[in-house]
């Protein structure tokens, strides 16, 4: 996925084009294959709704990026904590699913915060493994704001792991990506890792 950026929009217009009408038909391909009766009244709406599903899972919205002068020289870290987010798996089209926690170290700007859980948003609306969306999420704030340092943290569960293979249900998957000072500076990282590891259970 590519992002344009102009005055601060975010509007991904070089995103994959989907072809409702082409999953429909896939989705009724399917159903006869799994050997279900797409005759029956019950199934009759189900092709449509599938590629209704699709199209919603993967098409971001765009947002403006909305960016401040750091006027007051604020330079400790910001973090916010247990973004929910939801995305497919590119291998298996089933849903993965959790928190993300994403920080940075300012530098001359600051960003609004409800847009470091837009770009969590943004970027999940895809096919997707959750590494490069972890360093998806990192790049752009990099890119955005040039900040001292970036930290994303994501904690997922994958369905293709818990409903099918080895089946271990409510297991979580861990990624991150650190730049600049939140990696180099093992002060800075260890902050970073100690207040995104706490978990809504400590409050």
């Amino acid at each position: 996925m590519t992002l344009n950026a102009t005055n601060g929009r975010v509007d991904g217009s070089h995103q994959r084009r989907i072809d409702h009408g082409a999953v429909e038909r896939a989705a009724a391909d399917l159903l006869r294959a799994l050997g279900a009766d797409v005759d029956a009244e019950a199934l009759g709406e189900t092709p449509r709704r599938v590629a209704d599903a699709y199209a919603e899972l993967l098409t971001p919205q765009p947002f403006r990026a909305t960016t401040f002068p750091n006027d007051d020289g604020y330079d400790e870290l910001i973090v916010a904590r247990s973004i929910p987010f939801h995305s497919l798996c590119m291998h298996h089209l089933l849903p993965f699913h959790g928190v993300a926690h994403v920080g940075y170290l300012p530098g001359e700007r600051i960003i609004g915060l409800s847009k470091l859980g837009r770009v969590v948003e943004y970027f999940s609306r895809d096919l997707q493994i959750q590494e490069r969306l972890t360093t998806q999420v990192a790049g752009w704030l990099q890119r955005e704001l040039e900040p001292k340092g970036v930290g994303v943290v994501l904690e997922a569960e994958h369905l293709c792991m818990s409903l099918r293979g080895v089946q271990k249900l409510g297991a979580k998957t861990v990624t991150s990506a650190l730049r600049g000072a939140v990696r180099d500076d093992a002060r800075t990282r260890q902050e970073f890792l100690a207040l995104t590891t706490r978990t809504s259970h400590d409050q």
